[in-house]
């Protein structure tokens, strides 16, 4: 495995490069009131039932108290062992699935790689590719919310190229497998409408968050497709929800908002925060 960490590729710019700053800046994204409007409990629930969650990956100014809604409800829960966060492939480098094997690096410290779904995961098609993560954003974005709100984390990044909905199936299948009595939570990175009047972000982005309430990983594509909904992440939020199917999940969304509302713009970024919650307590990991 490769030791050294993985250095944030977007701290400064989507982020502050300060830890200190980091944290100040994670904590007005709890208490904005796009978001859950007061810091994450310190009482935790002994149980855990959130499979996965659907979070933006936007610069914080603009989508970082959307995602605190996600991550203020998995603060109030006991730990997962590990977490997978599936991300974007905005730079064409994936070939597909790119998996990582070495920490990552915040301005929060290092986030240690989960090695025993790590080595559940690295089976074709998905392989370790360290360059495709490189200049990705949408994971590294992710870790300091999960540095915030979790003792200790330790996380697997899946990087995930748009590609047709059976190869989606197939890194899905995967994943199912590595998942299967692991005590895992599963994050899909992605923003919504892209450039797009409000009013139209808002309209569309509705049928795409449609489909993910179902839990329809092939009604989500499909749609997408169809409707050119400007959906960055597609191919990991259909991942999840395939690696989901037939696993009892109740999905609920927590806020649907824009980067208008931040700044005035006439044409804006969608964002959405979503829990998929089970029915009974989620047991610990039995590997």
């Amino acid at each position: 495995m490769t030791e050294h960490p993985r250095r944030p590729a977007v701290a400064g710019t989507f982020y502050p490069a300060d830890g200190a700053e980091l944290a100040r800046q994670l904590e007005a994204c709890f208490t904005d009131p796009r978001g859950p409007g007061r810091l994450p409990s310190r009482q935790r629930s002994a149980e855990r039932r959130i499979h996965a969650v659907v979070v933006p990956h936007a610069g914080y100014v603009y989508s970082g108290a959307i995602a605190a809604l996600a991550y203020a409800r998995i603060a109030g829960e006991r730990p997962p062992a590990s977490v997978l966060v599936l991300g974007v492939d905005h730079h064409g480098r994936s070939r597909g699935a790119a998996l990582s094997a070495r920490p990552w690096r915040t301005p929060l410290g290092p986030t240690p790689i989960a090695t025993d779904l790590l080595g559940a995961l690295e089976v074709p098609p998905l392989a370790v590719d360290e360059a495709a993560h490189a200049s990705e954003h949408s994971i590294e974005v992710q870790l300091p919310f999960l540095e915030y709100v979790l003792p200790r984390p330790s996380f697997v990044p899946l990087e995930v190229g748009f590609a047709p909905f059976p190869d989606l199936v197939r890194i899905a299948d995967v994943v199912r497998r590595a998942v299967a009595d692991r005590d895992v939570l599963m994050i899909a990175s992605t923003d919504f409408s892209h450039y797009v009047p409000a009013a139209t972000a808002e309209r569309l982005d509705r049928r795409a968050i449609d489909a993910i309430l179902a839990g329809d990983a092939r009604r989500l594509y499909d749609t997408v497709v169809r409707e050119e909904i400007s959906m960055c992440g597609i191919a990991p939020t259909t991942v999840l929800l395939a690696a989901l199917d037939g696993i009892p999940a109740a999905w609920e969304l927590l806020r649907w908002g824009h980067s208008g509302e931040v700044a005035p713009m006439r044409e804006v970024v969608g964002y959405a925060s979503l829990v998929g919650s089970a029915p009974a307590p989620l047991r610990p990991s039995v590997k």
